[in-house]
């Protein structure tokens, strides 16, 4: 029996929720080349992205961002910048994972600024506070604070521990 996409992304989700990743990434690609077989691009660029998370979280950051690249494009096309920078997030962290960390930085970068753009403000500070990561771990502790200031400034409601972090982190300003 032949599961249509949408019953496979279904299961792709499951087994994703039950970190089962190789599972949910094969479940996915066959969302997507179903939704790809029908032409229903928005849906297959979608399904690849559930992959790409999947493959990442299986220990397998190629195959992510083999999975990822060119999706964002199929987004911007159709002017969804939610999802368009969605998948930039989702490059970046492939491209992290492989050692690439220009690259990285340049993909978070561009979603933080889309997300910003359409007033996604928690989906803005997750992705600065990843790039955060990326500059902390590359050494560059003045520009990772200051990511982690923007990340931080996103947000409408801090939680106590996000304020004493702002305050000390525009020490380093």
């Amino acid at each position: 029996m032949t599961l249509d996409p949408a019953q496979l992304d279904a299961e792709g989700k499951k087994a994703f929720t039950n970190k089962k990743f190789v599972e949910a990434a094969d479940l996915f690609r066959q969302a997507a080349d179903g939704y790809t077989f029908g032409r229903a691009g928005l849906l297959a660029s979608e399904m690849k992205n559930n992959m790409s998370v999947a493959l990442l979280q299986a220990g397998k950051p190629q195959e992510a961002l083999d999975a990822a690249l060119g999706t964002d494009k199929v987004f911007a096309a159709s002017q969804d910048i939610k999802r368009q920078a969605m998948a930039l997030g989702n490059i970046a962290a492939a491209l992290h994972e492989l050692g690439r960390d220009a690259e990285a930085l340049e993909n978070y970068d561009l979603a933080a600024q889309l997300f910003a753009q359409i007033g996604e403000d928690e989906l803005c500070s997750i992705v600065k506070k990843s790039a955060a990561a990326v500059r902390l771990k590359g050494g560059k502790m003045t520009d990772a604070a200051l990511n982690m200031i923007g990340a931080l400034d996103v947000k409408k409601k801090s939680s106590f521990f996000e304020r004493i972090l702002r305050f000390f982190f525009n020490f380093l300003k």
